[in-house]
């Protein structure tokens, strides 16, 4: 996919399997948004194939679009509809949809089923559009950052949520800059970066390889010395080098680790260089 002559999607190859959390991770302007939305069918892709269930998004829009959920990260509800409204309107168009009293209750919508869409937080948007894409009983849905917003209980929810319906068979396909996120959740992750796929796997096998991490956050900057003291004995160290340990924690490499490793960018600077961008870029 092309948008001029920047190249937003090269080449990729990739493929999500059956009732499964899969995350598509990447910088902003990597091509995630515009991979998803081809997936969707909101695109047609310049060169190669893309199959959903068996179907071409577009082509077979007709076919497909009873069998899919879409959580647009613009929230997909006019400014002054009421919350409950937009979703009971949802679940008209399907023809075996959820209770919408009950999903609400669900997802903390009810103390603001009354409340215009412009209204409401950016969590409780969040939690609407989430509503919105599972109402009618999909057999994938597509969620794009699915808990910005929320606060911690919100996302606990809705990670619930997400790990009810895999359960239930649902396949599920998300992005989100949470890696935390994508490491609780995913049984498979892909990362991509300029377009192109540079990295797959579950979170144990992303993280495996190089040996534990020990973080250590010092008060003051370090002496050159001191990483040799160290490892004869952190007491020791702390005194002759006159820096207080404020923490030290052992583990193996997060996803986070992972991430920066292959891009080359921590994931909340790429979020906050690229504010502006074109949405396509994304």
């Amino acid at each position: 996919m092309r948008y001029g002559e920047k190249v937003a999607v090269d080449r990729m190859s990739l493929t999500v399997e059956r009732a499964t959390i899969t995350a598509v991770l990447g910088p902003n302007g990597a091509g995630k948004t515009t991979t998803l939305e081809t997936c969707e069918g909101y695109r047609r892709p310049q060169q190669g194939s893309v199959r959903v269930l068996g179907l071409d998004p577009v082509r077979d829009r007709r076919a497909l679009l009873p069998r899919i959920g879409v959580m647009l990260q613009g929230g997909g509800a006019w400014s002054g509809v009421h919350a409950m409204e937009m979703l009971d309107h949802i679940a008209r168009l399907h023809a075996h949809p959820l209770d919408t009293g009950l999903l609400a209750e669900r997802l903390g919508l009810g103390e603001c089923g009354r409340t215009p869409y412009r209204r409401l937080s950016g969590g409780q948007q969040q939690r609407l559009g989430l509503a919105m894409a599972i109402v009618g009983r999909p057999e994938i849905v597509f969620v794009d950052e699915p808990t910005a917003g929320m606060d911690p209980q919100a996302r606990r929810t809705t990670w619930e949520l997400l790990r009810e319906l895999r359960e239930s068979g649902v396949t599920v396909v998300l992005t989100t800059h949470y890696l935390e996120e994508a490491e609780q959740l995913a049984d498979q992750v892909h990362i991509i970066d300029h377009g192109q796929l540079i990295a797959s796997g579950t979170p144990e096998e992303l993280t495996r390889g190089s040996s534990a991490t020990v973080r250590l956050v010092v008060d003051k900057e370090l002496p050159v010395a001191a990483e040799a003291a160290l490892r004869a004995s952190i007491d020791r160290w702390s005194g002759e080098n006159g820096v207080g340990v404020r923490s030290i924690s052992f583990g193996s490499r997060t996803l986070e680790d992972v991430f920066l490793e292959l891009t080359g960018r921590d994931l909340g600077t790429a979020i906050g260089s690229d504010i502006g961008r074109d949405v396509d870029d994304d």
